[in-house]
């Protein structure tokens, strides 16, 4: 607020005006004779028998905060992770995305949600581990296959090139 513009215009800022006074009780009229105008006048109730409150105004109330005890449930996060670059891609970060489900509800004191993400980031992970063992075993299996037959052809045809 160091400019000089910005101090030129709080100088020349108008005085805020009160509205005239009237009574609620006063009836409006349309004559001449009325002390209030016609534009400061109450609304017209719907309801003449309830009262306008206006403004309600409520007092605060007290906020207690009770501080959340963090549970223990394991959330299996390096086994997640290993699965996930070793084993098996897609389930590997499905064990991962629970598994920090696991260490938020953890965090928050979320027993039962700590629990079921904690078993779920588990057992994914011990499927992703799963597939990824038996398809390295199958690969294992279909590398023998053709270096068995391989051998098998060399052994028959000891002068004949394979491609």
């Amino acid at each position: 607020m160091s400019k000089p513009q910005y101090k030129k215009l709080e100088e020349n800022v108008p005085e805020a005006q009160d509205p005239p006074p009237y009574m609620e009780n006063q009836p409006a009229s349309s004559g001449s004779d009325s002390l209030v105008p016609p534009k400061y006048q109450p609304p017209h109730d719907p309801a003449p028998g309830r009262y306008n409150q206006g403004l309600v105004i409520q007092s605060t109330q007290a906020m207690n905060f009770i501080r959340v005890q963090p549970t223990k449930e394991p959330d299996y996060m390096a086994y997640s992770i290993f699965t996930m670059l070793c084993c098996c891609l897609p389930l590997g970060i499905a064990a991962l995305i629970y598994s920090a489900q696991t260490q938020e509800a953890n965090r928050t004191g979320n027993a039962i949600s700590a629990r079921r993400n904690s078993k779920l980031a588990r057992n994914l992970a011990h499927a992703a581990l799963g597939v990824g063992l038996g398809a390295i075993s199958l690969y294992i299996i279909f590398l023998v296959f053709i270096y068995n037959r391989n051998v098998t052809e060399l052994i028959h045809n000891p002068y004949t090139v394979s491609p």
